[in-house]
């Protein structure tokens, strides 16, 4: 969690300073984080007994996250982001700090609940872009709290169709972006027509 509140610092930091647009910042650094994850994997956290693969030592059972519901792979971070769930509100300046920090802090507790949960090791591909899908599930769940709860089964239903259409039909690995794509977009165009008139002119 602190790692996680000093990344998010970095954004909070330049738009405090810079004014500079947190939600491109934020996105950019997504590569840089990409980037020293590949270079740790493929370095110092590096299994030498890995058949030169890049990712960690499995972790003990000691240090992974309890299994809630056997069976499956929902394990005890389900509770941790419901407890999360729970904070709300914040008033300018102070809540760009305070929002950061706490966005960075549960961000760096989610990423360790899904390391420590079923994966159990670090690899490069720990995350298959879930920031970029929080933001089509935020537009989704239309900014409200219950709602991006339901718009996120949708984008789990979208990962999930998009592995099977990968290893049933031989799709090809990108089909899940494709589909996030025009969900948001057709979105975004409802929402156009929505709030403006199509009118024709002669």
């Amino acid at each position: 969690m602190l790692g996680g509140m000093a990344w998010a610092a970095i954004t909070a930091f330049l738009r405090d300073r810079f004014n500079a647009n947190e939600i491109l910042v934020s996105l950019m650094l997504v590569y840089v984080g990409q980037l020293l994850l590949s270079f740790l994997v493929h370095g110092v956290l590096k299994d030498p007994e890995g058949f030169n693969f890049p990712q960690s030592k499995l972790f003990s059972d000691d240090f992974l996250l309890p299994i809630v519901l056997q069976g499956t792979r929902l394990h005890l971070g389900i509770v941790l982001a419901l407890l999360a769930a729970c904070y709300a509100g914040f008033s300018s300046r102070r809540s760009l700090w305070t929002s950061m920090l706490i966005c960075g802090a549960l961000s760096g507790l989610a990423g360790v609940s899904e390391v420590l949960g079923p994966i159990g090791q670090v690899t490069p591909s720990v995350s298959p872009g879930y920031g970029f899908a929080a933001i089509i599930v935020a537009f989704v769940g239309r900014l409200h709290p219950v709602g991006v709860i339901f718009s996120s089964f949708v984008m789990a239903l979208f990962y999930i169709g998009g592995e099977l259409s990968q290893s049933r039909l031989g799709m090809p690995n990108v089909i899940t972006g494709v589909f996030q794509g025009i969900l948001l977009f057709s979105l975004l165009a409802c929402d156009v027509l929505i709030d403006y008139k199509i009118r024709w002119s002669t």
